[in-house]
């Protein structure tokens, strides 16, 4: 088959990954994972797969691996997280996981057998925290998709204000048919690294997940199945340690809920530590201080995962401080609601109404657009040279600024997003845009 082998295969690999809906910029770091975790033989079939949703025997023809060899590697690599398969319309469909939410996720989620998960901690936290660099290949433009969104903790809204449904954690459960708790990624990362300062009262094992990709955790042994009321717990345990509840960024179909600190959360360390206050879509509400019956006592400010509020002096009153909302990345999760007493502080809704995707087709379209990666989406074999020079060409179009700008509009992104249904149905993977 004349693989690549050595450095060069995981470099192939990186630019893979690099190349689907979260980008991955390379450096030493991300090649010391991709060793760690893949096979050079895994490697190579990862790099050859199809970027989007694809059978079997798909796979099979693109990567032209033996089919009885092929499916163990497979089988493997989606038991590590490092490749997923959904089951959709009475199949399993492949794809390479990205590195977010994927790569990293599934593998610190990953629980007995002989794991080394304090190494794999380590190199994830040498990655994504020795620089700024993979926050600033996802979020340094001002991009509006992100993979995850602030929900608002049910109860911190003022009460005259219609929540819709997938705003709501506990709509999201109800809307549900299966669920899974898996270990939370970030909390476990930081545990081995000796960075987790949230206490052993918020437990490790929290991440709620949903539908299809309950479905794949599940089946791979990467998180355990429980039932409505067992989720509804956990929902209610995390809200009363005032935990963030970070959905995937959808209306439709929500396939998770991470329940975040701000000590152990990556995208929320985005924000705080490295100033990329885009990594996670704000909730359709903010952060508003009734000035009036504040008591100056910090606890909101504390309570903030983000530090958007500060106490500063009242200048009415030399002896109170009052709670000051930076509206530039306040996410409107409720959070600091949760911790005031005194009801000054309640969720309002924004000015402008914000940007959540209908479904994960949609997301991915929009997010691939403003990455620069969507031209993967639409010529998706990397092995065929008709297709790579089409994607070339698109690809270019596509990553004008101007072109992009167009697209994202309000003017155009609707007719934009259903004429790229429509190029699916033509395929004949119509029912990919109702994911």
């Amino acid at each position: 088959m004349g693989h690549i082998t050595g450095k060069n295969i995981y470099r192939k690999l990186g630019e893979k990954i690099d190349n689907l809906t979260i980008r991955a910029p390379w450096n030493e770091a991300l090649y010391k994972i991709f060793k760690t975790l893949y096979s050079e033989e895994e490697a190579d079939v990862v790099s050859k797969m199809p970027y989007s949703l694809s059978k079997f025997d798909r796979v099979q023809k693109i990567t032209k691996y033996e089919k009885t060899k092929l499916r163990k590697i497979l089988d493997n690599l989606c038991s590590k997280g490092l490749v997923v398969d959904m089951w959709l319309n009475e199949d399993y469909y492949y794809m390479p996981a990205p590195m977010v939410i994927g790569i990293f996720e599934f593998t610190m989620m990953r629980t007995g057998g002989n794991l080394d998960s304090a190494l794999w901690a380590q190199l994830f936290n040498d990655y994504l925290h020795g620089d700024d660099s993979f926050y600033a290949a996802n979020a340094q433009n001002g991009e509006k998709i992100s993979v995850m969104r602030a929900i608002p903790h049910e109860g911190t809204v003022e009460d005259y204000m219609e929540v819709l449904d997938y705003e709501k954690a506990t709509s999201i459960v109800e809307s549900a048919n299966k669920f899974s708790i898996a270990l939370c990624s970030c909390r476990h990362e930081k545990l081995h690294i000796g960075k987790k300062e949230c206490g052993d009262e918020v437990p490790l094992s929290t991440c709620s997940t949903f539908g299809m990709a309950a479905d794949y955790l599940i089946r791979n042994n990467i998180a355990k199945e429980v039932s409505k009321s067992e989720m509804l717990e956990n929902i209610a345990r995390s809200k009363e340690l005032g935990l963030v509840f970070n959905a995937d960024n959808i209306k439709k179909n929500v396939t998770f809920i991470c329940h975040c600190c701000k000590c152990c959360c990556n995208a929320l360390l985005g924000i705080s530590k490295f100033g990329y206050p885009n990594m996670v879509v704000t909730s359709n509400y903010i952060a508003k201080v009734k000035e009036a019956i504040c008591v100056g006592c910090g606890k909101c400010a504390h309570a903030c995962p983000i530090s958007a509020i500060e106490m500063v002096q009242d200048s009415s009153n030399p002896k109170k401080k009052k709670a000051v909302i930076d509206a530039s990345v306040c996410l409107g999760c409720g959070v600091c609601a949760l911790s005031c007493k005194t009801k000054a502080l309640k969720l309002d809704k924004r000015n402008q109404r914000v940007l959540h995707p209908e479904t994960t087709f949609e997301r991915v379209i929009l997010q691939s657009l403003e990455r620069g990666t969507l031209h993967n989406q639409i010529f998706d074999n990397p092995e065929n040279i008709g297709q790579k020079v089409m994607s070339g060409i698109v690809g270019g179009f596509l990553k004008l600024p101007s072109v992009k700008k167009a697209l994202m509009s309000d003017t155009l992104r609707s007719r934009f997003l259903k004429s790229m249904e429509f190029g699916l149905k033509l395929q004949g993977k119509g029912w990919m845009a109702k994911l």
